[in-house]
């Protein structure tokens, strides 16, 4: 019989607790309309669950052009560029802002280093996924102005082509959700390759909660036979974490609910562990571990 022990650290993080726990509350006291600016979690099954319950999904503000003057409009945890709110404030919606504090911090570290590296002839550095929610609203906070790259091994190849110029300080930030690791990595490499007397500023600014999650996740991952990883096809956190599940133990599955567990995946296994992302709600993990031990 194999045991099953639900990974206690999994789960969605504070600001995405925050922004759920906001937009339930604003359902259930007003009921709909409530639209949310991007899906609020990078998890299908639960934007399925905040659906029924009146939640409305818009892919940008563009598609708001012709509602209402006062209507709703949620700003999920990953933040939004300056131009969203003057665009929000333009068609007269009523915002209902629920950026994570980190990322609040993150983005005026970004204005306030730009202002000045900039005077110098220096530039930001982006550690991060191109084309997540949270970098668009990040490099919004300065026109763009910034070098996003979301490979250490990149920094050669952009330095050739003169993207990112280490003869000029530099200032060095990272989305609030990438690997540690990985970005310590890229702030050794930058570090080696500056020249001239030219500074590199490193930024911590990676999620503590995200932090702690990376090195607990590797405890938890190589204490079991059997590794369950649920998380949404579309978080890029999830994505990041499995691969970290899977250098530490083979036998780790990705999954997005109880329906994709297969059987022969726990033959032989005496424990199995369920976990996730940080955009994974704690409901469906207990899902699969109720899945798993319906299996014996």
């Amino acid at each position: 019989m194999t045991r099953v022990e639900i990974d206690p650290h999994s789960g969605f993080c504070g600001g995405v607790i925050r922004a759920i726990g906001t937009a339930e509350a604003y359902l259930k006291e007003h009921g709909a309309p409530l639209v949310s600016l991007g899906a609020i979690v990078h998890n299908e099954e639960e934007l399925s669950r905040l659906r029924l319950m009146g939640l409305e999904t818009v892919g940008s503000i563009a598609e708001m052009e012709s509602s209402p003057a006062g209507t709703p409009l949620l700003i999920r945890a990953h933040g939004e560029p300056p131009s969203v709110y003057a665009d929000a404030e333009r068609l007269g919606l009523r915002l209902i802002d629920c950026t994570c504090p980190v990322v609040l911090r993150l983005q005026k570290m970004i204005r306030d280093a730009y202002s000045s590296v900039r005077s110098k002839g220096g530039q930001l550095l982006l550690f991060g996924k191109s084309g997540h929610p949270e970098v668009l609203g990040l490099v919004g906070q300065v026109g763009g102005d910034v070098v996003v790259f979301q490979d250490p091994d990149s920094i050669d190849a952009l330095m050739s082509c003169g993207a990112v110029r280490t003869g000029h300080d530099i200032e060095l930030f990272s989305q609030t959700t990438m690997s540690p690791s990985d970005y310590r990595r890229a702030s050794e490499i930058l570090s080696s390759r500056m020249e001239g007397g030219a500074r590199l500023n490193v930024h911590d600014t990676i999620c503590s909660q995200v932090a702690s999650r990376h090195r607990e996740l590797s405890r938890f991952a190589g204490s079991h036979d059997v590794i369950l990883f649920v998380s949404g096809n579309s978080s890029s956190n999830g994505k990041v974490l499995f691969e970290l599940c899977r250098s530490v133990n083979p036998r780790s599955y990705h999954i997005g609910c109880a329906a994709d567990l297969r059987p022969e995946w726990l033959e032989g296994a005496a424990s199995a562990g369920v976990c996730g992302a940080t955009s994974t709600p704690k409901w469906l993990l207990e899902d699969v571990a109720r899945a798993v031990e319906n299996l014996q």
